[in-house]
């Protein structure tokens, strides 16, 4: 299967300081790959050096066409979204107004519409809640929430931050059902960054391991859960 999206020699720099050293990541079209490795291992900045969030060099391709050096609106226009660590959840604003801004790109009413009803079939638990305030509800809600608002945006890629993070564990386990159903179904692909790898390695088809801004390891998911080694060594299970 064809990668979807190819990063090659990627650095990243916040300031003078360099994070990422060369780092060599792809996802397949339709596929799931994982980022793993310990805080500060630069996979939260990996993500924002794809976003062009922040100061980066090296050659990114999504679907066969350089991204790098654009600006981060027009990598949203080409069809990749990105969900935060935090959530992002505009805490103030109503349910569906979180979710309208993802439809920013949607010009149809109809077709809006359409796109609500189909992230609402992932999400059930937010259709009673379109009009209450967003940061009343629980983490597990707003995760939830935050990833119904990228899937607005139709995209081809999904790149998710730390999607577990601080939420209980049938919570996590949900949430990551209703991924493998979106990737399933939508055939969306999805680039994860997750604490838990043995969660993210359940769900992911390829793995990629850094230390330091430094990628040691890429291979199958499989083949990175099989090895003792590295899981004792890096992966803490």
């Amino acid at each position: 299967m064809a990668a979807l999206l190819e990063v090659k020699g990627l650095k990243a720099f916040y300031g003078a300081t360099q994070a990422l050293f060369g780092v060599d990541i792809a996802v397949e079209d339709g596929g799931i790959s994982a980022l793993l490795g310990a805080n500060g291992a630069g996979k939260t900045t990996t993500l924002r050096a794809i976003c062009a969030m922040i100061r980066a060099s090296g050659s990114i391709l999504f679907d066969g066409k350089r991204i790098d050096g654009l600006p981060t609106e027009s990598i949203v226009r080409r069809g990749i979204a990105h969900v935060p660590d935090g959530r992002g959840t505009f805490s103030s604003f109503s349910v569906e107004d979180n979710i309208r801004l993802g439809g920013y790109l949607q010009k149809s009413r109809a077709l809006y519409a359409e796109d609500l009803d189909r992230v609402l079939t992932y999400f059930p638990a937010l259709k009673p809640r379109l009009q209450q305030q967003a940061g009343t509800l629980s983490g597990g809600e707003q995760q939830m929430l935050a990833i119904a608002r990228a899937l607005m945006l139709r995209p081809r890629l999904i790149i998710l931050d730390e999607p577990s993070f601080g939420l209980a564990p049938l919570i996590v386990q949900e949430i990551f059902r209703i991924m493998r159903r979106i990737n399933g179904e939508a055939k969306v692909s999805m680039l994860l960054v997750e604490q838990n790898a043995k969660l993210a390695l359940g769900l992911a088809d390829r793995a990629y391991l850094l230390e330091t801004g430094s990628m040691i390891m890429a291979a199958s998911a499989a083949d990175m859960r099989n090895d003792e080694g590295i899981r004792r060594a890096y992966l803490g299970y």
